[in-house]
């Protein structure tokens, strides 16, 4: 009798996720923040300044608390979203760049979110910070799936909110240096939006907040300046990417404002053309916060009690957040532990536009856990990051293992061993009770890293 039961409701759910995306494609919009920590919101737990609007995206749909980025650092993590694979197997897994412009483009043969949802009907736009091919090379975003593209080819010239030029699909604007480009982009993406709003479409939106420098347009850090006085005389400079930010506690604070006024004019865009219902929002973070330009994480407490920031692979550096909303068929308020990271996107992406998810990808649909279905679970999640020393890390379950130092010791560098279900800040070392976790954690770090002729560690040259 409880085998029938089990498998009346296992149908009954299934059934549920099947219904949720036969009627109508949902238009899908996914928002990334850049170097926003796990803390940084203040629905995580962020005390020093409010993202309302952003709130309304936990209040309305689900907060995930066991999210992971891509990698921890910018330009790996969008291959790894573009892609739907890990960094041990994704086209680009570093921040290498191109001179004069760009970084080191994935390959014309990559298959990405984009051009899946392109083949499924969608209209694509990307708008935001780019990073993953040099203006008109076969990374280009143009090139890679998106119908329109606006904004920041070039992490490098992102370095700065008042850049001299920016990139329309594949022409090089001219700017005057005094425009805010996070509220220029902001505009282009509304702009895509109205017209775009009667059929199925796909709006990514890398946001450059809070990525240093810390610039933003006074109005916003004013009301901060008198909340933190006493860093009025600290002056943050990110190399010489002007103007120099006065009180960049002021200018962080401000800067989070602006990006939360931002998500509060698209969800009043999707009311205006009546498409909320059969939109979905997703918001995340491509790493743990900075460091740079004046930024202070741990007056912040950006990285929300945990271990590390960006360029490490504890806690801080790669958990992330992740809110999901979308009315009516997401049940409002709720929170999920479900282990998930961001080459998942890719196949949740592909089961919401009714699209078969090309095989081979690392990732597996988190659309059950939206809507309260029954999940798989991955075996675990795997990072390679080359720069620091050469690091690793893996979770499994309830366990994290990290490995630093790699380049320096080789494959056999110690191995850390945490319980993050008592320990989330990741202050034990258990690796002398784990020596079987240990063995499993040395042939998974074998099988989940492709050798690559331009990502190697010190080992492979």
């Amino acid at each position: 009798m409880k085998t029938a039961l089990s498998c009346f409701l296992l149908t009954c759910l299934s059934f549920a996720v099947t219904a949720a995306t036969s009627v109508a494609k949902p238009n899908i919009i996914y928002i990334l923040l850049d170097d926003a920590g796990y803390g940084d919101l203040s629905c995580y737990g962020q005390k020093k300044f409010l993202t309302p609007n952003i709130d309304r995206l936990a209040s309305e749909g689900m907060k995930f608390t066991n999210h992971y980025s891509g990698s921890t650092v910018c330009a790996p993590t969008r291959s790894v979203i573009m892609s739907g694979l890990h960094t041990g197997h994704t086209p680009s897994r570093g921040n290498r760049e191109i001179r004069p412009v760009g970084q080191f483009p994935i390959p014309a043969g990559t298959f990405t979110i984009a051009e899946a949802l392109k083949n499924a009907g969608y209209a694509t736009g990307a708008f935001g910070k780019w990073g993953l091919g040099n203006p008109g090379s076969e990374g280009d975003p143009i090139h890679q799936g998106f119908d329109r593209f606006f904004g920041y080819n070039c992490q490098r010239n992102a370095h700065t909110y008042y850049p001299t030029w920016l990139f329309d699909d594949l022409h090089k604007i001219e700017l005057d240096g005094k425009t805010y480009a996070h509220d220029l982009i902001m505009d282009k993406t509304v702009e895509w939006i109205d017209r775009q709003h009667d059929k199925p479409f796909f709006c990514f939106l890398p946001v450059t907040i809070p990525h240093a420098a810390m610039h933003v347009p006074e109005k916003y850090a004013a009301p901060f300046r008198k909340k933190f006085p006493e860093f009025e005389n600290k002056v943050g400079r990110y190399g010489n990417n002007k103007p120099f930010a006065k009180n960049p506690a002021a200018q962080f604070a401000g800067m989070m404002t602006a990006l939360d006024e931002g998500i509060g004019r698209i969800l009043k865009t999707l009311e205006r053309h009546q498409i909320d219902t059969n939109t979905i929002i997703l918001l995340s973070s491509d790493n743990g916060p900075h460091k740079e330009g004046g930024h202070m994480p741990k007056y912040f407490n950006s990285s929300g009690g945990l271990r590390g920031f960006k360029r490490d692979l504890y806690e801080g550096g790669i958990r992330c957040p992740l809110l999901v909303r979308w009315p009516g068929k997401i049940k409002a308020g709720t929170t999920s532990d479900h282990i998930s990271a961001h080459w998942d996107l890719f196949p949740t992406l592909c089961e919401l536009a009714g699209t078969e998810t090309p095989e081979g990808l690392d990732g597996m649909s988190f659309l059950p856990a939206l809507l309260g279905a029954e999940q798989t679970q991955h075996e675990y999640l795997y990072w390679e990051f080359f720069e620091g020393g050469g690091k690793r890390a893996v979770r499994i379950g309830k366990w994290k293992a990290v490995q630093n130092q790699v380049n320096r010791e080789g494959q056999n560098a110690p191995i850390e061993i945490y319980d993050l279900e008592s320990d989330r800040a990741e202050t034990r070392n258990l690796a002398d009770q784990n020596t079987e976790l240990i063995t499993r954690v040395r042939n998974i770090f074998k099988r989940a890293h492709t050798p690559s002729a331009l990502w190697k560690f010190n080992w492979e040259k």
